[in-house]
């Protein structure tokens, strides 16, 4: 199955759709609807936001600021 899908913004009422050779003779629907652009966040609904994430994760944060990492160590399979 084909799809077409076009947004446009129109300058008048009527419109013109040109199909793929590969739907004619075939029904097909054509619907038309509003897109509604997604709001931009101000900047408090950010920091809000930002301040509800790290209070749901607050209990679960590991300070690593001390972690040595050694990657033979990590790699060795003799033991």
């Amino acid at each position: 199955m084909e799809l077409v899908k076009k947004v446009i913004v129109p300058t008048s009422t009527t419109f013109t759709l040109t199909l793929p050779k590969e739907m004619i003779g075939k029904e097909i629907e054509v619907v038309a609807s509003e897109v509604k652009a997604p709001r931009t966040l101000t900047e408090l609904e950010k920091q809000q936001r930002q301040e509800a994430i790290e209070a749901i994760f607050r209990d679960n944060r590991v300070d690593l600021s001390n972690f040595k990492f050694d990657r033979d160590d990590a790699n060795n399979y003799d033991d």
